[in-house]
């Protein structure tokens, strides 16, 4: 069993920024691919952002260079950076562990934290 916990959203206007956190309850190169998912009101769960084990990232195209995913192994805590925030980032962020796949689909993510709210006011 792996637990997540998020911090870090909030309020911010559109051109802000803020730095989302998740903490690992056990050591994060156990787990092959973490990654962040946001969900918007009446919309589907989306990926923004997912990192390998070996440092490997992937991003969503919406991000356009404005996100940055990373891990701090010691801590077992990932990060998502979110920089130049539009009002259309406005979501529930999720952190997630795919323990085995590939992360390529939210269905492969085998635990979730229990998100943190990001706003973004234009």
């Amino acid at each position: 069993q792996v637990q997540l916990v998020e911090a870090g959203g909030g309020l911010v206007q559109a051109g802000g920024s803020l730095r989302l956190s998740c903490t690992a309850s056990t050591n994060i190169f156990s787990i092959n691919v973490m990654g962040w998912f946001r969900q918007a009101p009446g919309k589907q769960r989306e990926l923004v952002a997912h990192i390998t084990s070996n440092r490997r990232t992937h991003y969503a195209d919406f991000v356009m260079g404005r996100f940055t995913i990373s891990t701090d192994s010691v801590e077992n805590m990932v990060y998502l950076q979110m920089n130049n925030l539009h009002a259309e980032d406005t979501a529930v962020y999720y952190c997630a562990a795919d323990v085995s796949g590939y992360g390529g689909s939210w269905t492969d993510y085998d635990y979730w934290g229990q998100g943190t709210q990001v706003t973004v006011s234009s």
